[in-house]
């Protein structure tokens, strides 16, 4: 059997690179890093690293063990935090992923309720786009992760369950005066968009982009896409300046309008936030705690 404590130090050496980082990390000496490793080589018989210059790369068994590893270890560390929760929510942790206008508008409100309601509660935060507050999920790395979709008819995840948060409206962001006009047909906005088939288009994240494409070839063209950011300050500020148009969701308005923006509603553009949890309900106290300050907040 495979020695937990081994693959915890697999997996420092993954993250750090070397035996004196990963050493540092666990609070270890590099001869006792350097002794589980060789260890772990003898108990599974495979070579599990290698020399890299002056630093240390992981082979392909050893990649694929620390891969493994991340899940068995996350997966150990959420039981003991999930067994320590049944004593009560008087301490303890409860760790949420979320993405960046997720953790700009509601969750601030939402970590004030549940520091009230359970003051020995500590909420422990991570901003992550989706996929990889997903993969933190998965690995037990975090209790819940906020994410958000743009197809609400998308399976979930085999373990995977999400609770419905909101809808995120989407608007189109051009220079202008700031403000949002209302009251377009779906077809007259999107007439609009087919305005702007010759203009500079600024996207955003990996799935952002993706529904920038999509609303464009309902509207008929592809986007002329010039500049990539997630970061929603330097994107209306790139707007403003001219430089582009762009889609941004409601949220990330709440969080910061820029004056020298324009904003108007794209119907029929929304996605959806959600906060996903791993396995059935029951889940343990803490997470249920933090799912309803997070609806709470909204």
């Amino acid at each position: 059997m495979l020695d937990v404590v081994r693959l915890r130090v697999l997996l420092a050496v993954a993250r750090r690179g070397s035996l004196t980082a990963a050493a540092k990390e666990l609070h270890y000496s590099q001869p006792s890093v350097s002794h589980h490793l060789a260890r772990l080589e003898a108990e599974t018989g495979a070579k599990l690293i290698q020399r890299a210059g002056r630093g240390i790369r992981l082979t392909e068994a050893g990649r694929l063990l620390a891969d493994r590893a991340a899940d068995i270890v996350g997966r150990l560390d959420a039981a003991a935090e999930e067994l320590a929760s049944h004593v009560g929510l008087r301490s303890g942790r409860v760790r949420l992923a979320a993405f960046p206008s997720a953790l700009g508008t509601f969750i601030p409100e939402a970590a004030t309720r549940l520091g009230r309601a359970h003051p020995g509660l500590l909420l422990h935060l991570t901003e992550t786009e989706p996929p990889e507050a997903l993969k933190l999920l998965r690995a037990g790395r975090v209790d819940v992760a906020v994410m958000f979709r743009y197809d609400d008819t998308a399976p979930e995840e085999n373990g995977i369950q999400t609770v419905h948060l909101l809808d995120d409206p989407s608007y189109l962001i051009r220079p202008g005066p700031q403000g949002e006009r209302t009251g377009h047909s779906e077809h007259a906005e999107h007439a609009e968009l087919a305005e702007h088939a010759e203009a500079a288009w600024i996207a955003g994240c990996d799935r952002c982009r993706l529904h920038l494409l999509d609303i464009c070839a309902k509207a008929g063209f592809e986007p002329r896409i010039t500049f990539t950011s997630d970061d929603i300050v330097a994107v209306q500020a790139l707007v403003a300046a001219g430089m582009g148009i762009t889609v941004l969701p409601g949220l990330a308005l709440r969080a910061h309008l820029h004056p020298g923006v324009s904003a108007t509603p794209v119907p029929g553009s929304t996605r959806h936030v959600l906060a996903a949890v791993y396995g059935d309900p029951p889940h343990p106290p803490a997470t249920e705690a933090l799912l309803s300050a997070l609806r709470e907040s909204l």
